[in-house]
C-alpha cells in the first residue's frame, strides 16, 4: 500500500508559477507510473500529467503542455509539478496519483489533494 502526500497548492496570480510536490510513503514507486489529476469546482476530475518510472516519458493534457511540467526525484520517492504562466482556468484541487499504465494510469492510489486558485 502507498500513500501519497501533495503539498505546494495556494493562491497565486494569473501568470504566476506554484510547485507542487507528492511524496510517497508505505513502498516504494520505482515501478509506478506517477500521475497529475484535477478537479475544479462542478467538473469531473481530468487527468494532467504523467511520468513513466524511469521518468524518460512524460505526458499531458493539451490544455498545460507548455506550462507545467512533471518530473520525479531520483529516489522516486518524490514527484513534482512545476505549473508556470498559471490561468484562471488552471483553479482547482489538484490530485498526485500512482498506477501501472502510461499514460493515464489506471489510478491504484490517489492523494488527498492540493488546492490551487488563480486569481485574475
Amino acid at each position: 500500500q502507498v500513500q501519497l502526500v501533495e503539498s505546494g497548492g495556494g493562491l497565486v496570480q494569473a501568470g504566476g508559477s506554484l510547485r507542487l510536490s507528492c511524496a510517497a510513503s508505505g513502498r516504494t514507486i520505482t515501478s509506478d507510473v506517477m500521475g497529475w489529476f484535477r478537479q475544479a469546482p462542478g467538473k469531473e476530475r481530468e487527468f494532467v500529467a504523467a511520468i513513466t518510472w524511469s521518468g524518460g516519458s512524460t505526458y499531458y493534457v493539451d490544455s498545460v503542455r507548455g506550462r507545467f511540467t512533471i518530473s520525479r526525484d531520483n529516489a522516486k520517492t518524490t514527484v513534482y509539478l512545476q505549473m508556470n504562466e498559471l490561468k484562471p482556468e488552471d483553479t482547482a484541487v489538484y490530485y498526485c496519483a500512482a498506477g501501472r499504465t502510461f499514460p493515464r494510469l489506471s489510478p491504484r492510489a490517489w492523494g488527498q489533494g492540493t488546492q490551487v486558485t488563480v486569481s485574475s
